[in-house]
């Protein structure tokens, strides 16, 4: 069972934090660059696990409060897989690229940690990938598997930003090609959609 748990967290933290945006641009180059690479990293993911907590713990709480609350996590956790995996599949219909300009003089550690912090937080995905998105499926996880859930979405948002960073040498030119976003946009669509069918199996089961 904490298997399950641990396996649907990374499933979905890996498929949400993939996606081309403002933030994974930023790491690359800042990877590529080599400047101040860990520290970035390591904000970026204490961020995720943060919110992804918060989402977490708050919507649990609200289950135990009244049972009912479980009911609607578990339909707009549904919902909301199905819908980011109707966009991944669009996305791969017509990929991008993952571009990070690397030209521009040196800055300070505080500066880069500034930009780090605003291009994050000022993004109002962040807060539906985490806080409800991760929250709603996590809340709906029997009491059993929820911290082996939040584990494995920690652990793929830790993973996926440091291979960015220390990797952004080797991965540019593969996220540089659209076929490469393709693929892995198609895998995000029926990661998404498995894990809303897994979803409702519960509800059913229960």
């Amino acid at each position: 069972m904490e298997l399950e748990g641990l396996s649907s967290g990374i499933a979905l933290g890996g498929s949400l934090i993939v996606a081309i945006g403002a933030q994974n641009a930023f790491v690359l180059r800042q990877g590529l660059r080599r400047e101040y690479v860990g520290a970035v990293v390591a904000l970026c993911a204490a961020i995720d696990i943060l919110l992804m907590t918060a989402g977490v713990a708050g919507l649990a709480g609200l289950v135990r409060l009244s049972p009912a609350v479980l009911t609607l996590c578990t339909a707009a956790g549904t919902a909301f897989l199905l819908w980011y995996g109707w966009g991944a599949a669009r996305r791969a219909l017509a990929p991008q690229v993952l571009s990070a300009q690397t030209q521009g003089a040196a800055q300070s550690r505080a500066r880069v940690l500034g930009q780090t912090l605003a291009i994050t937080l000022a993004n109002p995905h962040v807060y539906l990938d985490t806080v409800l998105l991760v929250g709603a499926v996590g809340a709906s996880q029997p009491e059993a598997q929820r911290l082996w859930f939040l584990f494995g979405a920690s652990l793929a948002s830790v993973l996926w930003f440091t291979a960015l960073g220390f990797g952004a040498r080797l991965l540019a030119p593969v996220f540089a090609r659209p076929v490469a976003w393709r693929v892995l946009d198609l895998v995000v669509a029926l990661t998404m959609w498995t894990l809303a069918a897994r979803l409702l199996r519960d509800v059913l089961a229960a």
